[in-house]
């Protein structure tokens, strides 16, 4: 399809929008609210204090109500007798033992109160070591969640911290950088086959120096004792400085440096005319966005979604976490209570029989852990994937939005006639507009297929953690795998998938006709699309040198 017929297909049909997708679309609404309602529904039912705080063998919070003055839990660490070295150690007192004096033992004393099923009133074992007294070593009991809780909020108030110090201190080198880069972007019309000759040229002389340094170091190890030992031989270390004394890690190094400028070589030969369809697109692209400068502002719609959708997750993940309701057992000295390990209720347990009872003399209603007997309760995992991959599905929404009115308002700008009369008024709010009317279905689809591949990726990863510790090499081998063809498989169906969305824009079809399109295209065009990440990779260049010439300032 030539330049003309393009355009008279575009004036035919890009007036003409429907709906596409309209039970993806319909899917993705229902799926919204049930996640608010999910939201709702751990609002209610759960508590953050169980995870921002431990808890006692009541059930009460420390440090809470009822508690005062107790945020510690003092529990016995029983692993501290499962440990070989203890039993070993063990003796019959002999003349060298100290024994210890009554003094030092008032200071140690703890009473029964102030330790059996309650929270701990006095201070820890480093204050005790301060004030010099007997206090034995004791833990501070915290879930790890709470851990992860406390690590995200410091990390970030510690970022916002920054971020505003750093706005306030470098404002002006702020204001520079965003004129520069503007003025980057602006002029790379003029200096773009400048800029790609030359970052061309000075990969080839990187290449070459590269391959120089290799050289030397291969050949001054030549000379070092044991440096032909094999890398397979030398095993695995964390410091990178044993394979650096081998000749066999220069020469893969050598070996890969000379393939890459090898075949950087062979393309500009066979594809010096590709070359310039790179040159092109770039004074293409700066030439449009200079006509559309609101697209430079669009990424902060991108950031407020995403920190929509993680904060939503989070404070949800967390509510959900804290929704398991106390679970009392009665706990009883005598093993052939009939009523231990049994439910209770601890408001009405004193007026039971149960602990005077022969049988279960001293018996008590306990506080054994978190969880509960309900539908609810018994399916918070499949919620908590539930709202990870809604969650998931939001975010890779967010940036599908992104690409496809970016790609309908750069649209615009190339189906216009005459540039800038026949552009929209707003190109960019009118691909929005379009992108959300019409073609929520369609991103939500394609948000979809990624999102169950980055939930499979994050299940693998947690399988990996789990069998880390394992000998069976077989599952491991498969485990690994697997990662690999789910990475490979990631990376598809997210280039795949912006390449959807920009037929989505362009042509307003369905997400999988627009994906059958832009696959047989890219097929079509594999040398184009090899020197496209080539084109693309200008900006990040305006970004090192405006950050160079920043700290400069």
């Amino acid at each position: 399809m030539d330049h003309e017929k393009c355009e008279a297909y575009a004036e035919e049909n890009w007036p003409k929008k429907s709906c596409t997708d309209v039970l993806c679309c319909l899917i993705f609404i229902i799926v919204i609210l049930a996640y608010i309602a999910l939201g709702i529904v751990a609002w209610l039912h759960g508590d953050p204090r169980k995870v921002l705080h431990p808890t006692d063998s009541y059930g009460r919070f420390c440090g809470q109500k009822g508690t005062p003055n107790k945020p510690i839990l003092f529990y016995f660490n029983i692993l501290k007798c499962a440990n070989p070295a203890v039993l070993i150690n063990l003796q019959c007192p002999t003349t060298q033992v100290r024994t210890v004096n009554n003094q030092c033992l008032l200071k140690a004393l703890i009473s029964h109160a102030n330790v059996k099923y309650n929270c701990l009133s006095f201070a820890t074992h480093q204050e005790s070591n301060a004030t010099q007294t007997c206090v034995g070593d004791f833990h501070i009991f915290r879930p790890n969640l709470l851990m992860c809780v406390c690590v995200c909020v410091c990390v970030c108030v510690c970022v916002c911290v920054c971020v505003c110090v750093c706005v306030c201190v470098s404002y002006r080198g702020l204001l520079i950088s965003l004129v520069v880069s503007l003025v980057f972007i602006l002029l790379l019309r003029f200096t773009a086959r400048l800029l790609l000759w030359f970052t061309i040229i000075a990969v080839i002389f990187l290449l070459a120096y590269g391959m120089w340094y290799c050289s030397m170091e291969l050949s001054q190890l030549r000379e070092t004792p044991g440096s032909d030992v094999a890398i397979v031989d030398v095993g695995l270390h964390t410091d990178l400085q044993v394979y650096l004394q081998l000749r066999q890690t220069w020469i893969i190094f050598l070996v890969s440096l000379g393939l890459t400028e090898v075949s950087i070589l062979v393309m500009l030969i066979f594809l010096r005319r590709r070359v310039q369809v790179a040159i092109a697109l770039l004074r293409e692209a700066s030439r449009a966005m200079s006509y559309i400068m609101s697209t430079l502002f669009y990424p902060v719609v991108t950031f407020f979604l995403l920190a929509v959708c993680i904060s939503y997750w989070a404070v949800t993940a967390v509510f959900l976490a804290s929704s398991n309701e106390a679970v009392y057992k009665v706990m009883s000295p005598e093993a052939n209570c009939p009523y231990a390990n049994k439910t209770c209720n601890p408001e009405t347990f004193n007026r039971t029989n149960i602990s005077k009872t022969a049988s279960c003399l001293g018996s008590q209603c306990t506080f054994a852990f978190y969880g509960g007997e309900t539908p609810y309760h018994r399916y918070l995992f499949i919620l908590q994937l539930f709202n990870l991959l809604v969650f998931l599905w939001l975010v890779n929404f967010s940036l599908a939005l992104e690409q496809c009115t970016l790609a309908g308002a750069f649209a615009s700008y190339y189906w216009a006639k005459r540039k800038p009369q026949d552009i929209p008024p707003c190109p960019l709010f009118s691909s929005f507009s379009r992108a959300i009317r019409y073609h929520t279905g369609s991103l939500a689809f394609g948000a979809l297929i990624l999102s169950v591949v980055q939930l499979v990726r994050i299940i693998l990863e947690y399988l990996d953690q789990k069998l880390r510790g394992s000998n069976n090499m077989v599952s491991r081998f498969i485990l690994c795998c697997l990662k690999c063809c789910f990475w490979c498989l990631e990376r598809f169906i997210r280039y795949m998938n912006r390449n959807a969305y920009i037929m989505v824009a362009i042509y307003g079809k369905n997400f999988c006709t627009s994906a059958q399109e832009a696959f047989f295209l890219l097929m079509r065009n594999v040398p184009s699309d090899l020197l496209e990440g080539t084109s693309g990779a200008y900006y990040p260049v305006g970004v090192i040198m405006t950050d160079n010439t920043q700290s400069v300032l």
